[in-house]
């Protein structure tokens, strides 16, 4: 039986910025200084399929979603979109490319045009495609596109303006927004965070439910137990590379990495009652001095002096399944003894914090 190729692939993305010398630096001619804000990611996306991408503030997740969708230019890596390099397209072709790959931004309060009432919003990309032949079409259209994503009647919202919608009425509109040209692939970040609580669980499963006519998501969040609700894999980064990679199911159970454990440790959940919680010390490390050996270690909890000088790689993980993927070099050691601590490294704590973002 042939297996489907994915809908996307990346492969060993890099992209880096250069950071600012200053006057002082300038004058003395040092050289510059590189931010490695996505530093060799890779994953795949397939149609039906929601994969998340999950990490606290700075770990370069937004960052990897603009690099694949060609809004910022990566430094080295392939992009493979329905087995079609798109590492290098531009200009038409690249234009092309946005009717098959959309983004839902974060923040629905600013990534709506006041001015435009919802019906332009909606129709302004099918004016930049040339979707539609004639005002009638498109307004048909929105309408159809809006009752879709749950606005119905949307004879009630298309001539509202985005100040007259509620948060989660305006996410509903980006949403159909971004589904006003069928993509095939949608970049969802950070879709809920600036939501309320009582709305989150209707867009997420709006999200869910699109999955079945086959379109591949990608969504970006910093909380794990969305990801486990509602991922078929979770990918979980740490200072620009990802450190595991697996089904929901299999990260969320069975949790290889430190950095996967401390994120699980302080979700608020009955059932991890007795899960000692990690509050991880200090600030993730500054992207233009990424530390030498493991990236994690300043931190890790369980880290040995070997973690200082090795910089661990993606592994399949032992006692598991082929497709469960950790960077530790201390996997088999935390498979045969999960509680492997020395005194000064056991951190217990009764209050959640330090992981979100």
């Amino acid at each position: 039986m042939t297996v489907p190729a994915p809908l996307l692939e990346v492969e060993d993305l890099h992209t880096d910025f250069p950071a600012g010398r200053g006057l002082v630096g300038a004058l003395r001619r040092e050289p510059r200084r590189l931010v490695k804000a996505v530093d060799g990611v890779s994953f795949a996306v397939h149609r039906g399929e929601l994969v998340a991408l999950v990490g606290e503030s700075g770990s370069g997740k937004t960052t990897t979603a603009q690099s694949l969708l060609h809004l910022i230019p990566h430094s080295a890596g392939r992009v493979r979109f329905k087995g079609e390099d798109i590492s290098e397209i531009s200009g038409r072709q690249l234009r092309a490319l946005r009717r098959q790959m959309q983004l839902i931004y974060q923040d629905p309060y600013e990534s709506l045009d006041p001015r435009f009432r919802v019906r332009h919003v909606v129709e302004e990309p099918m004016l930049i495609h040339g979707v539609g032949k004639n005002s009638a079409e498109r307004r048909e259209l929105a309408t159809e596109v809006l009752e879709r994503v749950g606005l119905t009647p949307a004879d009630l919202f298309l001539e509202r303006y985005p100040h007259q919608l509620s948060g989660g009425q305006r996410q509903r509109v980006a949403i159909a927004t971004a589904l006003t040209l069928s993509p095939d692939l949608l970049v969802a970040d950070e879709p809920v965070s600036m939501l309320d609580v009582s709305v989150r669980a209707g867009i997420l499963e709006l999200l869910d439910g699109l999955r079945d006519a086959g379109l591949g998501i990608l969504m970006i969040t910093h909380d794990l137990s969305t990801a486990a609700k509602y991922a078929d894999r979770i990918a979980v980064m740490y200072l620009g590379r990802i450190v595991e990679f697996g089904s929901a199911d299999d990260v969320i159970k069975d949790p290889r990495h430190p950095y996967t454990r401390a994120l699980l440790s302080v979700v608020p959940r009955p059932a991890r009652a007795g899960m000692k919680r990690e509050i991880l010390q200090g600030e993730t490390p500054n992207a233009t001095e990424i530390p030498v050996g493991c990236r994690f270690h300043p931190r890790c909890p369980v880290a040995i002096d070997t973690c200082r000088d090795n910089d661990p790689e993606l592994s399949t993980v032992p006692q598991g399944p082929d497709e469960h993927e950790a960077a530790c070099l201390r996997l088999a050691d935390l498979i045969t003894n999960p509680s492997t601590r020395t005194p000064s490294q056991r951190v217990e704590g009764t209050q959640a914090g330090g992981i979100g973002g």
